[in-house]
């Protein structure tokens, strides 16, 4: 059922040309392990200011939007939560403003799902989200695609990882991430030994 939302989804955005690219479970599940996930994490190329924007790709695949007002509750917290009225399936569509995000949004890979293209966010990008939302599952996940995916941007994810650093107040996203490289290239290594 996955699948098929994920293509009707995609189609709308396309079709209304909003930029997007999924995230969160969805995208570990194609870069890292199977998984349970419960939901489907959009990331749109779009301001909070523009939901109007969204709401026909919604009627048109079958989503309802949660909030009762839309409006108030997308301005408060960036995110238009609906679920699919057949299954349930909960989609988040996640309003983005910042540069990294319209950055990462151009770098999305075109995968085929149930014959129509979706864009989802590059296995560096999954990876500096989890890093970023920094809850053990999420840490989890970046490490498992880390070492499922030895040919990553290392770099690309440093540079973004220090400049969220720098406009943070814990400062901790680039020294959890080597930690976590660290760890990885053992194993890498261990692996073309053998």
């Amino acid at each position: 059922m996955f699948e098929e939302i994920l293509a009707k989804v995609a189609a709308g955005l396309d079709r209304h040309h909003i930029p997007y690219m999924v995230i969160g479970g969805q995208a570990v599940l194609l870069y890292g392990e199977p998984r349970l996930t419960r939901d489907i994490d959009i990331t749109l190329g779009v301001d909070a200011d523009q939901v109007d924007k969204i709401l026909p790709v919604l009627n048109e695949t079958s989503l309802k939007p949660l909030p009762t007002n839309v409006n108030h509750f997308v301005r408060e917290t960036m995110v238009l939560p609906s679920a699919d009225e057949t299954s349930g399936i909960r989609v988040d569509f996640i309003f983005s403003f910042t540069p990294y995000e319209s950055q990462a949004i151009g770098r999305a890979r075109q995968v085929t799902v149930k014959d129509q293209e979706v864009s989802f966010a590059s296995p560096e990008d999954v990876i500096i989200h989890k890093i970023f939302a920094g809850r053990p599952r999420d840490m989890e996940d970046a490490r498992i695609i880390l070492l499922k995916n030895p040919g990553v941007d290392i770099e690309y994810m440093r540079k973004w990882l220090r400049e969220f650093d720098a406009s943070s107040d814990e400062g901790h996203f680039l020294a959890a991430f080597e930690g976590m490289l660290d760890v990885v290239r053992k194993v890498w290594d261990e692996s073309d030994s053998q």
